[in-house]
């Protein structure tokens, strides 16, 4: 709240702001002129001692009650000259509020929970505001804008509508035609949630899984895949660890549900077809200090550190400073995992330009790693086994390392037009001995074989886009016009041993395994892939009938330039391809509250790399596959008031398949087409209660595929159906505690093609608490969370043929404190 009282004077529309009514206007003069007067009457020595007061931080214990007489107290008390017109506060409630606090930081977080904002005079006064009652050309100005942010938190900070699209920007998701979400810091932390994939374990739409015979996140998103390799970073693809994304430095983990190409530009891998992920970083809003410990029932420790600054004579520096380290068993049998993370984010802000840079560093150690297992000559799906279980040999592990930065621009070019610029690198070393068995008997026999490969990767991201605003007669137009692209290399080399028989259900420890074929140099592997995107996009959003109608219309042209290696640096194959698509949007808002949205998407997607496992054996191994073009159509309504949100959506989205039988080539052999229903709640419903529930219906068929032969059947590895309902709730009779959780229900998907393997639906039960109380007038937050309560075991994702196990049983416990 004070930086967004800060920010508020600086801003450029502030001028244009007007109220909605006379009686606004009246009220805004009288209040206007009351401050003046007050203003006059002080000292200019009475306002130094008073601003000195008012920025001193003492403990404070203010009881629950009226907030008008709250206020007027505490502005009486502190000396702060404060007026407002009593309307605003009629029949308002504030919570008790207990802590080390400023004067004005006290009064902003009695306000936390209403719709109103305490603003300052350029005299040294105060006002009272409600921030609903201010528009500008149909905009509406809310305390998030006002801290340059157009996202909507809804009440409990765990969930806010919308996030950055790309060439758009930040959005509010009512103002798009499009479906987006982002997960705030406060969910993370409360839930204790250390990766990306549990992070969207809370929204249906997204199934997660881990990646060919590696540890790396899969996700499937309304029934398409995106690989861990494709999250963006502040909108930067290539930026962040290629496997898995620690949490630790995310200050939000924004969710776009549906075809995003357009407005991201191509992803490294070429997935991302049903949806993206970004993830931005955290800033130094307020000066924080904070520690947390955590540890498992196996007897994993950690602890992480948040250090935050703002400096300079107007604040205009700001550094956050965050780091992890955890080590120790995790829940599944001999399975060891120690995580080091460290980010730095520096920022300036100016009033009409703000920089800020990110530097972060990650490394992660998995030992006796359980990873994914393979079909053989199975009739039927087995039986997963014990949640517990791990059929990795004991020799399995890998080690991931990551260095990363990213440098962001944004200059106000006038009121109307504002230029923004990005450039990222990083820097991606990997070795691991990888071992997941093939099974090919009901009773779980199989054999399993070691594959050994280190891996580098640097990639070289940008984007540059040019925003404006302007009006034609009664039309106003928001103008985008980008430029995003990216040069990824990757080197790799590889050793592989013979076979030796285990069983998933009774696992043999087998020795490390010989060595019998080989490729490339192990201690310096050679290029294997170049890829160099590029695109330039434009679109106009015009707005009709003040605003309430907004219509998108915008073309994309994207390069494709591609070269394959050999092992030994040679190259093998290459492709230089490019295309223009268009996108078509339509967003009306019948009421403040309701938006009526449709989308249609095309884009040029990077053509797929085929695999050289042995267990697959393809003719065209290590191949690229050609670019292709997806389509998306969707049509929707939203609700967002700030307390509730919802939404419904209809989606049809096509691809060129592609599959391959072994020992044949791995190529598009007809298409394939989801449809599907997604539907959304989220929100404060009543004071205390928060939920978060979700459902998605697809229905993924194959089209014109090879010989017709699989014709109508379900793609492989989508669920046809997911549900999340979650929540938490404030336990009035014991002040500070909060129970929650969630139950998440999967239906059935097909392991392959034929749709003769069926995976059984699950369900998954997750509960947790968190007590907030006091120890020697230190605030302390205990947060306890239990995920598979039921310790079932289920096979989680049959995502890219093969299965992925869901995890055990895992009881988390962590203690922090801000000081």
């Amino acid at each position: 709240m004070a930086a967004q009282r800060e920010q508020f004077l600086k801003t450029p529309f502030l001028k244009t702001l007007f109220l909605k009514t006379k009686r606004h206007n009246a009220i805004s003069t009288a209040l206007l002129s009351t401050s003046l007067i007050l203003g006059a009457g002080a000292s200019s020595f009475a306002l130094a001692e008073n601003a000195g007061q008012q920025e001193t931080r003492q403990q404070v214990s203010v009881p629950a009650g009226d907030l008008g007489k709250t206020l007027t107290d505490i502005a009486v008390r502190h000396h702060i000259a404060l007026s407002f017109d009593p309307a605003l506060t009629q029949g308002l409630k504030n919570e008790a509020v207990s802590g080390n606090f400023s004067a004005l930081e006290l009064i902003d977080a009695l306000l936390q929970n209403t719709n109103l904002i305490m603003t300052p005079n350029q005299d040294g006064t105060y006002s009272l505001m409600d921030q609903s009652d201010y528009t500008m050309s149909g905009l509406a100005v809310s305390a998030s804008q006002i801290n340059d942010s157009v996202l909507s938190e809804y009440k409990g900070g765990q969930i806010e509508s919308g996030g950055r699209l790309g060439v758009f920007g930040e959005q509010d998701s009512s103002n798009v035609p499009f479906s987006v979400v982002s997960y705030t810091n406060k969910a993370i932390e409360d839930q204790q949630l250390e990766s990306i994939a549990e992070v969207l374990d809370n929204d249906a739409s997204v199934q997660s899984g881990h990646g060919f015979g590696n540890y790396s996140e899969k996700f499937m998103i309304r029934g398409f895949e995106l690989d861990s390799d494709a999250i963006s970073y502040g909108g930067l693809y290539g930026i962040l660890p290629r496997q898995v994304v620690s949490t630790n430095a995310v200050e939000s983990v924004q969710l776009l549900k549906g075809s995003s190409a357009f407005l991201n530009g191509v992803t490294p891998g070429g997935s991302g077809i049903g949806g993206a992920i970004n993830l931005e970083p955290k800033r130094a809003d307020d000066d924080l200090n904070a520690v947390t410990l955590d540890t498992t029932a196996e007897g994993q420790v950690g602890i992480s550190t948040d250090i935050a600054r703002r400096f300079g004579d107007k604040n205009q520096w700001g550094i956050r400073v965050k780091a992890l380290h955890r080590n120790g068993d995790s829940a599944i049998d001999d399975e060891t995992r120690e995580e080091t993370s460290i980010s730095v984010g520096i920022d300036y802000r100016a009033e009409k330009f703000n920089v800020s840079t990110d530097v972060g560093y990650q490394k992660q150690t998995i030992e006796n790693g359980r990873s994914v297992v393979y079909k053989g000559s199975i009739t039927e799906v087995p039986t997963a086994p014990d949640a517990e279980t791990n059929y990795a040999p004991s020799w399995a592990d890998s080690e991931l390392e990551t260095l990363f930065g990213m440098v962001q621009a944004k200059y106000e070019l006038n009121n109307n037009w504002t230029l923004n610029g990005a450039i990222g690198a990083n820097k991606n070393k990997e070795y691991g001995d990888y071992s997941s068995p093939m099974v090919d008997s009901q009773n779980g026999d199989g054999t399993i074989y070691r594959l050994s490969v280190p891996y580098e990767s640097n990639t070289l991201s940008s984007t540059v886009s040019l925003l404006g605003d302007l009006t034609t007669g009664k039309v106003t137009h928001q103008l985008n016009l980008a430029y995003s692209g990216f040069v990824n290399k990757t080197y790799a080399a590889y050793t592989m041993s013979g076979t030796s028989n285990t069983n998933i259900y009774d696992p043999a420890d087998v020795a490390y395994l010989d060595t019998i074929d080989a490729d490339g140099d192990m201690d310096n592997p050679n290029i294997r892939s170049k890829t160099d995107t590029k695109g330039l996009s434009f679109a106009d959003t015009l707005g009709f009938m003040d605003d309430r109608l907004l219509v998108t219309a915008g073309v994309r042209y994207q390069e494709i330039k591609a070269n394959n290696y050999n092992y030994d640096g040679s190259i093998d194959t290459s492709y230089d391809d490019s295309a223009t698509s268009p996108i078509y949007g339509i967003v009306y808002k019948p009421t403040d509250a309701i938006s009526l949205y449709a989308n249609h998407i095309e884009a040029l997607q990077k053509g797929e790399n085929v695999s050289t496992s042995s267990s697959n054996n393809y003719s065209n191994a290590g191949a690229s596959l050609k670019p292709y073009t997806s389509k998306q159509n969707e049509v929707g309504i939203k609700f967002e008031d700030g307390t509730l949100g919802a939404g419904a959506a209809l989606f049809e989205i096509t691809k060129p398949e592609a599959y391959g039988e072994a020992g044949s080539a791995y190529d598009y052999y007809g298409e394939q087409r989801n449809r599907g229903i997604e539907l959304s709640l989220y929100g404060e419903p009543s004071t205390g209660l928060r939920i978060n529930t979700s459902a998605t219906w697809l229905d993924p068929k194959l089209k014109d595929t090879q010989n017709g032969t699989n014709d109508g059947n379900d793609a492989v590895g989508v669920a046809k159906y997911r549900l999340v309902l979650g929540g938490e709730y404030d336990i009035r009779s014991l002040q500070g505690l909060t129970l929650g959780g969630k139950i998440i229900r999967s239906g059935p998907q097909y392991l392959n093609a034929s749709n003769t393997l069926e995976v059984d639906a699950w369900t998954r039960l997750d509960v947790n608490a968190r007590y907030v109380s006091k120890v020697a007038q230190q605030d302390i937050t205990w947060r306890l969370n239990i995920t598979n309560l039921m310790n079932e075991g289920y096979w989680a994702s049959a995502a890219g043929g093969y299965l992925t196990q869901g995890n055990p049983r895992e009881i988390k416990l962590s203690v922090s404190t801000e000081f």
